[in-house]
C-alpha cells in the first residue's frame, strides 16, 4: 500500500476514471489526487468487497467483483468506489484497510496525540529531509490556527533545538509541540492539589475526584485506574501518583469527557411499552438531496440504519414489469425498486440497533403491485418480519423494544380499520400544505428565537422553498390533488401488526375509540399548532399511542424543522431529512447518542404517567417541578479546525451555549471572539442558565469564527441531554457539521448544576 496502486475511480457507468493511491509513511493517510488531495483512514467507516454498491452494480457486467471494492465514509460523505487491475491488488488493499480501521479505532489518548503530532511535522516537513527549519515552523504556526510573534515563536524553536543545529527533528519538535500546547489553566488545577507541584499522589487525585469532578463513591479505585491507565511516567506506576502529562492525558480523553460515559452503554430500561420511548426516525430516507430533484439511493437508508435510526420512510409507486418503485411521486427523483429497498434493509436493519425497526410505507401502488411488495416483504424478510401480534391475541398495550428486540413492524393502513376508500398514503400535505403551515423557516432557526420578539424577516431558503411551491401548483395540479383512491389488498395489510395508520379526528376521538396498535401521522405544522393549543392532552395521547410527524411539503431542500418541540409533547416518531446536516439533526444526534445509540430513548417520568398531566407550556405547575441552575465556565479551546484554508487565515473563536427544551428553557449565551487564535484560545467566561425541565432540555455548544462584516462562520459543535452532562473540569470534544468528530478538537469548560433554591430571575 504505501509503494502505491493505481485503482480505477468509478463515479458511474459512463465515469471511470484512473487514479493512483498510496497509503503515507504515518500509515494513516491514503494520498490520491483529487480536490481535495487524500483521506484519513479514520474517516473510513467500512470496506465493502464486491459489487456492494449501487456504482459497483451498475459497471458488474463490465469488471468481475473480485477486482471491485468500496470504501464507506463516516457521516453523509459519498462513498469511494474503486476497481483494481488484478484480484490479488483489490485483496491486499481490502485487507490492508480493515487492519488500518481496526488499529485507528483502537488507539489510546496518548497514541492518538503522538499521531497527531507526527501528522503535523509531516506537514511542516516540506522538503521532506526528516527536519524542519525556523521558516517551515512559522508556516506551521499558520497551518495550525496560531498568531504568533515572531520572536516568542524563534524562542520556542531554540528551546526545543537541544542539537544547535538550527533545525528541529521528530523528538525535537515534539518537544517543541510540548512548549507550544501547554496549558495554564491545566497546570493551575494541578497545582492546587499537588503538594509539591510535581506529582499528584493517588490520596490529590481522590480530592480532584471527589471535590472538583464531582464523583461519589469510588473515587479511590477509581484514582489508581486512571493512574494505570493515563500516567505515561515511571514515577506514576504502581500505587504511585501522577504527572501533569499524565493528567492532561485524562482530562482529554472520554473519561474527562462532558458527557456521563455510563449513558454511552444501554442505561435504560428497555421493557416498557412502545409508545414511551422517543425514536430516531427518518423522512423520504430514499432520498439524498432535495425533494423536487434529487437522487434516490439505496445508500441513504445504509447512512440512516447506521446512525441508528428506527423507523425509515418508503414512498412506493407502481413501476414497470409489475414491479414497485420507490421515490418522491410526481417529481424528478431518481427511482429505486422496491424489492432492493428492503433488501437493503434487511441487511443492515439490525447493525447499529437491536431494537425494532418500523417501515413507515407510504403506499401509492395499485392492489397487483401491493401484493408483489407484500411476496418481497416476506421472501426477503423472512424471520425478521412481525406478521402477527406476540402471543397470538389481540393487544392491550403495545409491546416494548426489549419484546420485539430484531423485529421489523410494517406501519401502513390495514382493512378493518377505516373504510376500503381512504386514502392509502399517509402524508396527504407533502406537497399541498394544510393552511397553518409556516412561510418562514422558524424551525430551522440556528439558535433559539427570542420569544419576546416577532419574526420580522423571511429567511432566503424558505423564500425560495415558497416561490418553488407556487411553481409546482401552477404548472403541475397533480400535485395538489389528492391522492386517487386506492384499494388496499390483503396480503399487505395483512403484514400490519402494531402500527396501523389511521387518520387523526382529534384526541377525544382518538380515546373514545382507543386501540393501542393505531397511530397518526401528522404534519409539522398540524402537531406544532396541537402541541401550542393542548400539549397536556397531547401528552396524554402519546402516552397510550404511537404519533409521527413529518415536514412540510414546502420543505423542497429538504430543510428540517426544530424536532424539540415536538419531543416536549411525547411525540415518539419525530421524522427528519438525514441528508441535511445542520441544528435540528444536530439536537437528534444529540439525543440519540446515549443508551448505546440503539434508536430508542426513554421518556421522562412525568411523560409517561397518565394520572399527573404535564404540559410544556406551564412546566411550573407540575407537582414535580423542580429548576436547576447551570453554570458552565468556558475555560480554553484546544486546535479548532481552520475555516478558511487560505494560507495566513486564522479563526477569530466564540463560543455560544444554547439550550432546547420547554418554551420556557429557550436560551442562549456566548463568549466574546478571541482574536486570530484557534489552536488555544482562552475565555475564562461563565454563562449561567436555569433549566425549568431537566428530563427534556438538551445543550448545544456551538464555536463560531467571528466575522463583524458578515454572518459568523461554524467551526464544531456538541449537543447531549442536560441528564447526560457531567460537572466538573470536562472537554467537550467537537464534532463537524456533518457531525464527525474532529480529533483533537475541544473546549475545556468546568460545569456546575444546583437547586434553584430562590425564584428564577
Amino acid at each position: 500500500m504505501m509503494a502505491g496502486s493505481t485503482f480505477r475511480k468509478v463515479k458511474s457507468h459512463s465515469w471511470k476514471k484512473p487514479r493512483h493511491f498510496r497509503l503515507l509513511e504515518d500509515g494513516l493517510n491514503i494520498w490520491y489526487k483529487s480536490s481535495t488531495p487524500g483521506f484519513l483512514v479514520s474517516d473510513v467507516e467500512a470496506v465493502r468487497q464486491g459489487h456492494q454498491s449501487e456504482v459497483l452494480q451498475s459497471i458488474a457486467d463490465e469488471f468481475p467483483p473480485n477486482l471491485c471494492f468500496t470504501l464507506e465514509f463516516r457521516g453523509r460523505q459519498g462513498n469511494l468506489d474503486l476497481v483494481a487491475e488484478t484480484p490479488e491488488e483489490a485483496g491486499a488493499w481490502v485487507r490492508g484497510m480493515r487492519k488500518l480501521i481496526h488499529k485507528a479505532k483502537n488507539m489510546d489518548e496518548k497514541e492518538r496525540l503522538d499521531q497527531w503530532v507526527w501528522d503535523w511535522f509531516l506537514k511542516a516537513d516540506k522538503n521532506k529531509d526528516g527536519r524542519m527549519n525556523f521558516k517551515e515552523v512559522r508556516k506551521l504556526l499558520k497551518m495550525m490556527n496560531v498568531d504568533m510573534n515572531e520572536d516568542h515563536a524563534f524562542y520556542l524553536f531554540t528551546m526545543a533545538d537541544t542539537s544547535m543545529s538550527s533545525s528541529l527533528e521528530i523528538d525535537e519538535f515534539v518537544m517543541f509541540y510540548k512548549m507550544l500546547t501547554q496549558r495554564d489553566e491545566v497546570w493551575k488545577l494541578f497545582q492546587d492539589y499537588s503538594s509539591d507541584g510535581e506529582m499528584l499522589s493517588r490520596g490529590e487525585l481522590e480530592n480532584i475526584l471527589r471535590i472538583e469532578q464531582q464523583e461519589g463513591d469510588g473515587c479511590v479505585e477509581h484514582a489508581q485506574e486512571l493512574i494505570d491507565r493515563y500516567e505515561p511516567s515511571e514515577m506514576g506506576e504502581g500505587p504511585g501518583s501522577m504527572s501533569l502529562d499524565g493528567f492532561q492525558l485524562y482530562l482529554c480523553s472520554q473519561e474527562g469527557s462532558i458527557f456521563n460515559t455510563s449513558h454511552k452503554d444501554l442505561y435504560q430500561d428497555m421493557s416498557q411499552p412502545l409508545s414511551h420511548y422517543f425514536l430516531s426516525s427518518s423522512h423520504n430516507t430514499y432520498l439524498l438531496e432535495d425533494q423536487l430533484r434529487g437522487q434516490s439511493s439505496l445508500e441513504a437508508y445504509i447512512q440512516a440504519l447506521k446512525r441508528g435510526c428506527r423507523c425509515v420512510e418508503i414512498d412506493c409507486w407502481d413501476g414497470p414489469d409489475d414491479e414497485p418503485v420507490v421515490y418522491h411521486g410526481h417529481t424528478l427523483t431518481s427511482k429505486i425498486l422496491f424489492r432492493d429497498v428492503i433488501a437493503t434493509i434487511s441487511e443492515y436493519a439490525f447493525k447499529a440497533s437491536d431494537y425494532p425497526l418500523i417501515l413507515s410505507l407510504e403506499n401509492h401502488c395499485g392492489v397487483e403491485q401491493q401484493r408483489v411488495m407484500a411476496q418481497h416483504l416476506e421472501l426477503i424478510l423472512g424471520s425478521l418480519l412481525l406478521r402477527a401480534p406476540l402471543g397470538g391475541e389481540a393487544p392491550q398495550q403495545l409491546p416494548s423494544p426489549q419484546d420485539l428486540k430484531g423485529k421489523i413492524l410494517l406501519k401502513t393502513k390495514k382493512i378493518g380499520c377505516e373504510t376500503l376508500t381512504d386514502e392509502v398514503s399517509d402524508e396527504d400535505e407533502t406537497v399541498n400544505p394544510d393552511p397553518d403551515s409556516p412561510s418562514t423557516d422558524q424551525g430551522s432557526a440556528e439558535c433559539p428565537p427570542d420569544p419576546s420578539k416577532k419574526v420580522e424577516s423571511i429567511s432566503a431558503e424558505y423564500d425560495y422553498e415558497a416561490i418553488l411551491s407556487k411553481i409546482i401548483e401552477k404548472m403541475c395540479p397533480l400535485l395538489t390533488k389528492s391522492h386517487s383512491k386506492l384499494k388496499m389488498s390483503r396480503e399487505l395489510s395483512d403484514l400490519v401488526v402494531y402500527c396501523k395508520s389511521v387518520h387523526f379526528r382529534g384526541f377525544q376521538h382518538a380515546q373514545a375509540h382507543y386501540k393501542c396498535d393505531e397511530m397518526s401521522s401528522l404534519s409539522e405544522s398540524k402537531a406544532r399548532k396541537l402541541a401550542k393549543e393542548a400539549g397536556a392532552d397531547f401528552v396524554q395521547h402519546n402516552i397510550r399511542q404511537l404519533s409521527r410527524i413529518y415536514p412540510s411539503g414546502l420543505r423542497t431542500v429538504s430543510s428540517n424543522y426544530n424536532p424539540q418541540e415536538l419531543w416536549n409533547v411525547g411525540c415518539q416518531i419525530v421524522a427528519l431529512n438525514f441528508q441535511t446536516a445542520g441544528l435540528e439533526m444536530d439536537l437528534n444526534d444529540g439525543l440519540f447518542h446515549q443508551n448505546a445509540g440503539c434508536g430508542y430513548v426513554l421518556k421522562p417520568g412525568f411523560m409517561r404517567d397518565s394520572e399527573l398531566p404535564f404540559d410544556p407550556e406551564t412546566p411550573q405547575e407540575h407537582s414535580g417541578y423542580a429548576p436547576l441552575r447551570l453554570s458552565i465556565q468556558i475555560l480554553s479551546g484546544q486546535q479548532l479546525p481552520k475555516v478558511n484554508q487560505k494560507e495566513g487565515s486564522i479563526i477569530d473563536p466564540l463560543v455560544r451555549v444554547e439550550v432546547y427544551g420547554v418554551p420556557q428553557d429557550l436560551a442562549k449565551e456566548e463568549t466574546s471572539h478571541i482574536q486570530n487564535n484557534g489552536f488555544n484560545p482562552v475565555w475564562n467566561e461563565t454563562l449561567n442558565f436555569i433549566v425549568h425541565n431537566p428530563g427534556l432540555a438538551l445543550v448545544r455548544f456551538v464555536v463560531e469564527d467571528h466575522d463583524k462584516a458578515s454572518r459568523n462562520d461554524f467551526v464544531g459543535q456538541f449537543t447531549l441531554p442536560f441528564t447526560s452532562i457531567r460537572p466538573g473540569y470536562r472537554h467537550i470534544h467537537l464534532l463537524s457539521k456533518d457531525g464527525t468528530s474532529i480529533p483533537p478538537a475541544s473546549l475545556f469548560v468546568n460545569v456546575s448544576t444546583s437547586e434553584l433554591t430562590s425564584g428564577p430571575d
